[in-house]
């Protein structure tokens, strides 16, 4: 093992053995500074961390050894003694380690033994191939091991001196060799004559004893012979538990890296990069404070980001940049040994099904360094954005399952492509649509338009309500947790979930589009602060439709104040669901890889901006969890709407489009009554009452003429298809 030499370049000023400990220096590291922990007895940074890292690792030389400094110059370390108030904060390791503490003893009990029982059955089932192999390289040993027999007893190690004796023409020399070595060979052949008789007489006796001492026997030298007899490096059993090869992390790549990288410069003294802190492990990788130049700031660091990973020799995914709120030009580095964004990150809590609060944080996953990531909804609306098939409809669903387990949170649930992925939201949903098809509840997009009419004439109420509610009620004109749980105010926490989100910009109706993207626009902007959350998801954000609708699109879009990007296409898209400037910033949803699977960046719910591997609800734990939340909203009295069976109604109806619904494949035509009685069957809500008059007037009206349709042969009065398709591309049409 090699480990990585520490490289000066004869640019910046050379590192102290602090920041850069090497386990093979020859001097002994400074002793520590008055106010500072003695970190070479320290055995998170110390010799013994350096030890354990070299037993757990493959370092490789980066470069060529430098020369020796001449004037050093060492890296100063805040905290030494002479500035008041910048030692940095001392990391202790536990006395007792985690895992042995009292809650946690049963914990790491169970993984050792998970661990040893993975180890046990992996090798169990290899064990036949191990045996095969074993006695293939015993055959090999036992011929290596007479060979090197046979070598010793000729004395081959002489032929290549008298070799040389007779090249030097040097007869006295050549014969005394080979008296020499025909003496050497009488009394080894006598050795290995007695080696002969000795293993022959052991043959016998083994071959006396019972069978189950033979096998025990030949069961002890087969393996003996098969080391000797396996190539070099080439172990017959394998490690059942492989240890990753990480870059290990010194002073000289950083600064190389950062230099690279075009954030300072190593011969000006005003430009150069320090260092804040020690550099130390930190669970699966390192991390070190970084100091820039004065006039540097952390966001140029960010900016730089893929520059630094290639400085450092590592993916971009492995380097994590965080602020440092003491001063805005420094950050700590972080680098994973690792891709950490490769392992997903599970199963998602919610399947504990249990109660949840909407006014806390709800769980979304783990960042690249392990820790957990959760998202606070009230008061914002949340856009999610990424290519097909890159876990969209999953992450937004989620959320949404959160806020289902809150018995107290109303849910309004549209899913604009119709896929399974939502449909197991009516047992909880206070009203629902699937896609644009027909179906028995109704029109789905009329039901999605007269929920956004009653929505904005809540939102309106809502404002109304809190501002003249009094002041002990209601303390900052908000909603509160209390309030939003009184039945008695009725201003409960809502939810709109609107999947594929840009469909309903593009219904084919241009009035209906206006209509709609208003109301879109009017929510997302206004509804947040009075407890109502927006959560859209789209595969498509740059748009769609031309003109107004496309600019209330961008509106619509734009007015989102958290933001989820998974991959996407490209770097303008990616700047489009996270938001303007967020690719000068460095962040760019683009570069993910496509394996990445629930993998994206969350921007503006917090002051940073993580890469989140979002916690996975597949379809049969959705089903499960929402089984369980109509569970909780039924105890407490909470269910309403469509899983309570309600009927929505609407206001009205598209009278030309419902009567082209009914038509049959082949049908040209249906006479008034039958049109009537196929309206009522199929949209009670609306048609139950309908007569043959009463739809006859209502069509002509618009413009269907009334003519005679042949039926069981009889000729009766009603409606044409082609008609009723001409009205309606009319109506759609803009007069000229």
């Amino acid at each position: 093992m090699t480990d990585i030499p520490t490289t000066t370049n004869g640019h910046h000023p050379p590192i102290s053995p602090d920041l850069a400990p090497l386990p093979e220096q020859p001097t002994d590291p400074a002793p520590a500074a008055p106010g500072q922990p003695d970190v070479s007895a320290d055995p998170a940074t110390g010799p013994a961390a350096d030890r354990a890292a070299s037993e757990t690792s493959y370092e490789i030389t980066l470069d060529e050894e430098p020369p020796a400094p001449t004037v050093p110059t060492p890296v100063d370390l805040p905290g030494d003694g002479t500035v008041p108030g910048t030692v940095p904060t001392e990391g202790r390791r536990p006395i007792i380690p985690t895992g042995l503490h009292r809650g946690n003893r049963l914990a790491s009990a169970q993984a050792a033994a998970h661990r040893a029982g993975y180890v046990a059955a992996f090798h169990t089932v290899r064990l036949p191939w191990y045996g095969i192999q074993a006695m293939r390289w015993s055959v090999v040993g036992m011929a290596r091991l007479i060979n090197r027999q046979l070598r010793w007893w000729w004395v081959s190690e002489q032929y290549t001196l008298q070799q040389q004796a007779a090249s030097d023409n040097d007869p006295a020399m050549w014969l005394k060799l080979h008296r020499e070595g025909k003496s050497t060979r009488r009394w080894r052949g006598i050795i290995l004559a007695l080696q002969v008789i000795a293993l022959t007489i052991a043959t016998l006796i083994v071959a006396g004893l019972p069978l189950w001492m033979q096998l025990l026997t030949i069961a002890a030298l087969i393996p003996l012979l098969a080391h000797r007899g396996r190539p070099a490096g080439q172990p017959i059993i394998a490690p059942a538990v492989v240890t990753r090869r990480y870059r290990k992390l010194n002073a000289d790549v950083v600064l190389r890296a950062y230099y690279a990288a075009g954030l300072g410069h190593p011969d000006r003294a005003d430009q150069q990069i320090e260092f804040g802190a020690q550099m130390a492990r930190d669970g699966n990788g390192s991390k070190v404070l970084i100091n820039l130049p004065y006039g540097r700031t952390f966001a140029e660091a960010v900016k730089a980001r893929d520059k630094i990973a290639s400085g450092l020799d590592v993916s971009i995914a492995q380097v994590t940049l965080s602020r440092d709120p003491a001063s805005n030009r420094s950050h700590w580095l972080w680098v994973a040994d690792a891709d950490p964004l490769a392992a997903p990150a599970g199963r998602t809590p919610l399947l504990a099904c249990k109660e949840t609060d909407i006014w806390q944080p709800a769980p979304l996953g783990i960042d690249e360094r392990g820790r957990p990531v959760s998202l606070l909804m009230l008061w914002v609306s949340i856009l999610v954005g990424a290519q097909p098939r890159r876990g969209k409809s999953f992450t937004a669903r989620l959320l949404a399952l959160y806020a289902a387990l809150d018995p107290y949170v109303r849910l309004d649930v549209f899913d604009g492509k119709g896929s399974p992925d939502w449909r197991k939201f009516a047992l909880v949903a206070h009203s629902c649509s699937f896609g644009f098809a027909m179906t028995r509840d109704g029109d789905p997009l009329e039901i999605f338009v007269q929920m956004l009419r009653d929505l904005k004439t809540d939102v309106q109420h809502r404002y109304q309500k809190l501002s003249e509610l009094p002041v002990e009620i209601c303390p900052e004109g908000k909603l509160t947790r209390d309030i939003a749980r009184d039945p008695a105010y009725g201003m409960p926490v809502r939810l709109v979930v609107i999947d594929e989100c840009q469909e309903y910009f593009d219904t084919g109706d241009k009035e209906l589009n206006k209509e709609i993207s208003n109301l879109l626009v009017y929510l997302v902007k206004v509804a947040p602060a009075a407890g109502v959350i927006v959560l859209d998801a789209t595969q498509k954000p740059g748009g769609v439709g031309t003109g107004d609708v496309a600019t209330a699109f961008t509106s619509f879009r734009d007015n989102h104040q958290v933001r989820f990007a998974l991959r996407t296409g490209s770097y303008t898209v990616s700047d489009m669901v996270l938001g303007a400037g967020s690719y000068a910033e460095g962040f760019d949803s683009s570069v993910l890889l496509p394996s990445y699977k629930g993998v994206g960046i969350l921007r503006g719910a917090s002051d940073e901006t993580p890469t989140v591997r979002c916690h996975l609800a597949d379809a049969e734990d959705a089903e499960k969890i929402l089984t369980a939340a109509r569970a909780l909203r039924q105890r407490a009295g909470t269910l309403s709407g469509h899983a309570a069976g309600q009927t929505m109604l609407r206001e009205t109806r598209d009278v030309l489009a419902d009567a082209a619904s009914v038509f049959q494949s082949g049908e040209t035509g249906l006479d008034w009554a039958q049109m009537a009685a196929r309206l009522a069957e199929r949209i009670p809500e609306h048609y139950t009452d309908l007569t043959a008059e009463t739809i006859s007037a209502q069509l002509r009206a618009l413009g269907v003429a009334s003519v005679n349709i042949k039926r069981d042969g009889q000729v009766l009065k009603g409606a044409k298809q082609a008609a009723i398709t001409t009205a309606l591309a009319q109506r759609q049409t803009p007069a000229a």
